[in-house]
C-alpha cells in the first residue's frame, strides 16, 4: 500500500493593492507661501536645499537648484526683497594664476552678468579676497563697484569657504533699491553658504 504524503499548502501571496507613493516633484520646492515672514521663508529655503542636495554632491547641480530657490524666495516676499534683480553664484576660476585669483560666473537667475571678476575687485571680489560677507546698502558708495547691471542699488555677497581649499565661490544677490538687505539676509545666507560648502564636491 502506497501512502500519499499530506498536501502541503502553498503560502498565500499577498498582493499590495496600495498605489505607489507619488514621485517627489522638484518644482514644488520653489513654492513659497506669500504669508511667510522672511525668517520663515529662509528656513524653508534651507530645508529645501538640504533635500535637493541629498545624495547629490555635484556642485553645478546644487548651485543651479539653489539659485532658483533664492530667486523664487525673494519673489514671494514684500519689498524690498521682491526688488531683487539677480541671485546666483560666482565660483573660483581654476584657470587663473595663483598670484591673480579670479571668480568666474556660475549658475544664476536674472539678467546676463559679468563673466570674470578678480579677487579684491568690486563687492564680489572683496568678499572673496577678505573671506567676509559684504552687506552693501548703496553700491554707488562702494569703492570699485562693478556695475554689471546699472539698475542695481544694493547688494549682499557671501563667501563659500571650504576647509583646506579656501574660497570656492560666492553667493551674490542684487537689489534695485537701496538698503535691500539686512542682518536676517546675512545670517541666513551665511548658513546657506556653509551648507553648500559641505554638501558639494568642489574642484
Amino acid at each position: 500500500m502506497v501512502t500519499t504524503p499530506p498536501h502541503s499548502p502553498q503560502p498565500t501571496q499577498v498582493t499590495n493593492t496600495s498605489p505607489p507613493p507619488p514621485p517627489k516633484i522638484h518644482a514644488d520646492a520653489t513654492n513659497f507661501s506669500p504669508n511667510l515672514t522672511k525668517p520663515e521663508a529662509y528656513q524653508q529655503l534651507l530645508d529645501e536645499v538640504e533635500g535637493l542636495c541629498y545624495e547629490q554632491r555635484n556642485w553645478v547641480c546644487n548651485l543651479s537648484n539653489t539659485s532658483s530657490l533664492l530667486w523664487h524666495l525673494y519673489r514671494s516676499l514684500p519689498a524690498p526683497a521682491s526688488n531683487v534683480n539677480w541671485a546666483g553664484f560666482y565660483v573660483y576660476d581654476h584657470t587663473s594664476a595663483p598670484e591673480n585669483p579670479r571668480l568666474i560666473l556660475g549658475p544664476f537667475q536674472g539678467k546676463v552678468a559679468c563673466q570674470i571678476i578678480n579677487f579684491g575687485r568690486g563687492v564680489c571680489g572683496t568678499a572673496a579676497a577678505t573671506q567676509t560677507t559684504q552687506l552693501v546698502p548703496n553700491v554707488e558708495k562702494f569703492p570699485g563697484h562693478i556695475a554689471c547691471d546699472s539698475s542695481s542699488r544694493s547688494e549682499i555677497v557671501v563667501p563659500i569657504i571650504v576647509e583646506g581649499k579656501g574660497v570656492v565661490g560666492i553667493i551674490d544677490i542684487d537689489c534695485t533699491v537701496e538698503n535691500g538687505f539686512d542682518e536676517v539676509d546675512k545670517e541666513n545666507l551665511e548658513k546657506l553658504a556653509d551648507f553648500i560648502a559641505k554638501s558639494s564636491d568642489w574642484p
